[in-house]
């Protein structure tokens, strides 16, 4: 089974660029367009990886992430790895995300290469590579 990852991102043309680059590489990809959308879609799938813009309409990455990481689990699992995949790159920028509790944090435009090399710190191995 592939590895299901959530792309939070107001952008379209960004949004389906990502989507179309993850799924050549294997994954399953659902996909918001702000923070309270990525909640509602996360009550009703299961993911196992969030791509998730800072700066976001309606709720921003950071509060997405806030409500995620205070809930019980009945409705968002608050262990699920959030990566900031953001345009935030000036110095600070990076510590603040990872304090809001974003798992980890890469600039944009970021390569596959720099999106594989993150995502695979934090799914779970597929089945066939036991």
């Amino acid at each position: 089974m592939s590895a299901r990852i959530l792309v939070v991102e107001d952008e379209q043309l960004n949004r389906f660029a990502l989507k179309k680059l993850l799924e050549k590489g294997g994954y399953t990809v659902h996909e918001a367009e702000d923070g309270r959308r990525a909640l509602e879609l996360m009550e009703q799938e299961t993911v196992d990886c969030i791509l998730m813009d800072v700066q976001l309409p309606v709720m921003n990455g950071v509060e997405a992430t806030e409500v995620i990481r205070a809930h019980d689990g009945s409705r968002y699992n608050p262990k699920t790895p959030i990566i900031a995949l953001t345009a935030y790159a000036m110095p600070g920028d990076k510590e603040k995300i990872l304090t809001s509790g974003m798992d980890d944090y890469l600039a944009k435009p970021a390569t596959y290469q720099q999106l594989e090399k993150v995502l695979l710190k934090y799914l779970p191995k597929n089945d066939t590579e036991a």
